[in-house]
């Protein structure tokens, strides 16, 4: 990352949005084997399976094993190394008027995008486990507690920078512009909450300890309750500011928020139906599942027709994606890209084939395998290109700051 780099220049606390995307895609990398590798002894592959399916499988499973690896290993680094440098660059603009400012303003809520990436960065350390430390299932029992500790104290972080904002819109007047509110930008705390919930809602879909499970859903319906509430909220009074003022250009990319919030609610709804599965004796069915899935990816759609909609009558791509100028909050567009291909492998294995409709590994399923698989193409495609432009030397001079 080059010092003269345009996000160097001209530091957001949005660029952890950069660290959450490459966390992101590693994800969608883990896919691949989530669902392509056999795991019939706990909830999710690990080394030994991987391993077995790599040594004994076809040519096309190895080959995606083998991409899956890459890619996990690839986006991982960046993930880490991107955190490592918005922390960095967080310290030295913290000791700036610009960041006093900050705190002054709607834009306070950028902050967030610290403890959300974060959060990101704790869920890829586990899935690097998984996949490349052998022997891990077998202390899992004892990092399931460690990993619950983590993610509450990334919470209460969150949750006291959001005191931090509310306490000081909610008691000086004028103190929130609400002409600056016309995009989804004010959702970024309840995304970074609902990613602290989706952590902890792991051990609940993954360990065989009853107390631990019970206590993982507990933390994590709070979060995830937590998040929604939060997220209506802000969505609503958003809207009527965008109704009234139009959608700010920079900020648009926000509006395609509620994908990835979704999924990752999504997620973590379904890790507490596998738990309450396994430990309580509580069956839900797959035609329930199904139906839910595809609740989700309905709205999901919806949202990314409004999103693209706005973007393109802004002709928002010819100047900050394909074009010379940047904005942090470009990397806002990455986020949607991950959560669309992470749901739909989600719907197609979860939702489809196990209630039937199709049949894992037929000619259907291969199909519509090539959407997540093509969305998770471009969004690795935007990620190299926004990195280029905002992580390289600058070339250009950068445009002023979101409103949010």
């Amino acid at each position: 990352m080059s010092r003269s780099s345009t996000a160097s220049q001209n530091y957001s606390p949005t660029y952890f949005l950069a660290a959450l995307g490459a966390g992101g895609l590693a994800v969608s990398f883990f896919m691949y084997l989530m669902f392509w590798v056999p795991h019939p002894d706990q909830a999710v592959p690990v080394f030994e399976d991987i391993l077995k399916a790599f040594l004994t499988g076809s040519v096309p499973m190895k080959a995606a094993i083998l991409v899956a690896w890459i890619g996990i290993a690839v986006f991982a680094f960046l993930n880490i190394k991107s955190l490592i440098w918005n922390f960095t660059a967080l310290a030295a603009f913290r000791k700036t008027d610009a960041y006093a400012q900050l705190r002054q303003t709607n834009a306070e809520s950028t902050l967030l995008a610290a403890p959300l990436a974060t959060a990101m960065t704790v869920n890829v350390g586990f899935i690097l486990g998984l996949v490349f430390v052998p022997g891990l299932w077998s202390i899992v029992e004892f990092l399931f507690p460690a990993a619950m500790v983590a993610f509450v104290l990334i919470g209460i972080w969150a949750f006291r920078l959001i005191g931090a904002f509310l306490g000081r819109v909610l008691t000086e007047g004028g103190a929130f512009d609400m002409t600056a509110h016309n995009s989804f930008a004010q959702l970024l705390p309840a995304f970074a909450l609902s990613m602290v919930g989706v952590g902890l809602a792991a051990p609940a879909a993954m360990s065989a300890a009853t107390t631990v499970v019970g206590t993982a859903l507990v933390l994590s319906t709070f979060f995830g309750i937590a998040a929604l509430v939060y997220a209506i909220y802000a969505s609503v009074t958003a809207f009527s500011s965008m109704l009234m003022h139009g959608t700010h250009r920079e900020s648009s990319p926000t509006l395609m928020i509620i994908v990835p919030l979704l999924t990752v609610l999504g997620i973590l709804f379904l890790r507490q139906d596998h738990g309450l599965h396994t430990s309580f004796d509580v069956h839900g069915n797959p035609a329930e599942t199904l139906t839910f899935l595809a609740q989700l990816l309905t709205i999901q759609v919806l949202f990314l027709m409004l999103g693209f909609l706005v973007l393109l009558k802004q002709r928002y791509f010819d100047d900050f994606v394909l074009g010379s100028k940047t904005s942090p909050g470009s990397y806002a567009l990455v986020c949607p890209g991950v959560a669309l291909t992470v749901m739909m492998h989600f719907f197609i294995n979860k939702g489809l084939v196990g209630s039937g409709i199709i049949a894992k590994f037929d000619l259907a399923y291969w199909i519509l395998c090539l959407l997540p698989l093509a969305v998770q193409a471009i969004t690795v495609l935007l990620v190299l290109r926004l990195n280029r432009q905002h992580f390289g030397a600058a070339k250009d001079a950068p445009s002023p700051m979101p409103a949010e």
